[in-house]
């Protein structure tokens, strides 16, 4: 019997198996697909490697503006999706099946159901386990508006397939997906409208930061349109008609594209598995997982996407690990960590955060026991050199500078967010941040300047700057 069976390929079973076996345990995996799951061939590669494209050629456009004739830039859109793919292929070495069956991993592909709590099932063979881990993520979901029967949808998935540039496309959903693809079609020249059925884009995100990439995005072409209600959906004649509404009294409109690309969240893969059969208890979100990330059944663990809990790649990673400690070493009893993830928008300015933002933390603390600290990117030197000056810093702390949220939108806040994510983890306030010395000029000062806010108010507002001025003579 194995120690361990994986049903899953993506980040969360790979990490799993790799470290499973390294420790000298038998592991098999299963996998109905790829290897390398969502991110490698549909989500966090692919796309990042569309969006350097966008950016370089929009810089190129824009390159005048530092003293540089580069000419009439072009746009090569077969060859930009061929560049993808060769990413795609060179980051896919390391998921390679032979590598892990080096490492003494067996590598199964083929879907199938668990049998018992011990038996996973694929055709011609058995895999009994003492443990499995349930690692099959997520996929996109389906439109439900009407006349969606009738409609050839993109996805996340089919739209890397397409080989010309579309000349207009409609987008449902501005979560981060959404708002990525729009950008990166937009800066292509696509006409991209984007709806979004709550009142504004990225409505997880902080209110305030995710209206100025709202701003940014309007004035860089994009057609965003929020709280319409989806009335009807059709295709004919080589184009897609959506019909939406506004709200009574304010009638309907109709918008017409060559392409629609469905971005409006994500469903479990769990169908098939025969979980319910043998007690692994789960819902519409997916999985139901302990903190440790056991189900409901005692041997059987889950993590990823099919937890429904954070759709990241370094979360399933961080999972992964959880779960090696707690399925392969019976007296260890680790708990993942829901405070402090941070993740990214990979916008053009990026939009990281970590922690909760101004609305959660003044909900669950009072509006008066929590402080926020602001620094926009136009203050920054690097920034300004680097003619990247939208954006802004935002802190979220308690009254002593404990750390309680961060969000950078800015130029490189996907890197940056990480400085404020150690610190949080580490149990450091925004007074260490603020103390400690950062090379100047380098982008990374934001992220103090963002700190240094604290002892401004501190030092330059309320009863010690009162003090200060009597001390000195200043009225």
């Amino acid at each position: 019997m194995l120690d361990i069976g994986i049903i899953g390929g993506g980040v969360g079973g790979l990490v799993t198996a790799s470290g499973s076996a390294q420790f000298g345990a038998k592991v098999a995996l299963v996998e109905k697909g790829k290897l390398g799951g969502d991110c490698l061939n549909f989500g966090c590669v692919p796309t990042k490697s569309l969006l350097h494209s966008a950016k370089i050629f929009r810089d190129s456009i824009k390159a005048e503006k530092l003293g540089l004739h580069i000419g009439n830039t072009k746009l090569d859109f077969g060859r930009v999706m061929e560049r993808m793919r060769e990413v795609q292929s060179t980051i896919a070495v390391h998921d390679d099946p032979e590598r892990f069956r080096k490492m003494g991993v067996d590598v199964i592909f083929g879907t199938g159901l668990f049998e018992d709590r011990h038996t996973f099932a694929v055709p011609g063979r058995k895999i009994k386990a003492k443990k499995f881990l349930i690692a099959t993520g997520s996929r996109p979901a389906e439109s439900t508006i009407p006349g969606s029967d009738g409609v050839s949808f993109l996805n996340n998935e089919n739209i890397l397939d397409i080989k010309t540039l579309p000349e207009s496309m409609i987008i449902l959903g501005a979560g981060p997906i959404g708002i990525e693809y729009a950008q990166i079609f937009s800066r292509f020249g696509c006409k991209v409208t984007l709806f979004q059925r709550r009142g504004r884009i990225l409505p997880k995100e902080d209110h305030e930061l995710a209206k100025m990439l709202e701003g940014i995005l309007r004035a860089e072409g994009v057609d965003i349109q929020t709280a319409p209600h989806y009335d009807k959906v059709e295709e004919s004649g080589g184009k897609v008609s959506l019909t939406v509404s506004y709200g009574e009294g304010k009638g309907q409109k109709v918008f017409s594209a060559e392409k629609i690309l469905v971005a409006t969240g994500r469903k479990p893969n769990i169908e098939g598995l025969n979980l319910e059969g043998i007690g692994v208890k789960s819902t519409d979100l997916g999985i139901v997982v302990d903190d440790t990330l056991k189900t409901t059944v005692s041997n059987i663990w889950a993590c990823g996407d099919v937890i429904g809990l954070f759709p990241f790649t370094h979360a399933a990673e961080h999972q992964a690990g959880v779960v090696i400690s707690n399925a392969l070493f019976p007296l260890v009893r680790r708990k993942i960590n829901r405070r402090v993830v941070p993740w990214c928008t990979f916008t053009d300015p990026e939009f990281g955060r970590v922690g909760l933002t101004e609305v959660e933390a003044k909900s669950m603390l009072g509006a008066s026991n929590v402080s926020v600290y602001r620094f926009n990117y136009s203050g920054h030197d690097r920034a300004v050199i680097e003619g990247a000056t939208e954006g802004m810093v935002k802190v979220v702390c308690d009254l002593k500078g404990k750390i309680l949220g961060a969000h950078i939108l800015g130029a490189n806040g996907g890197d940056l967010i990480n400085e404020y994510a150690l610190a949080m983890n580490s149990g450091l306030g925004v007074q260490q941040i603020s103390q400690t010395i950062h090379v100047y000029p380098s982008m990374g000062q934001v992220v103090k300047r963002g700190a240094d806010q604290y002892y401004r108010e501190k030092l330059f507002s309320g009863p010690f700057a009162l003090f200060t001025k009597f001390w000195f003579g200043k009225k």
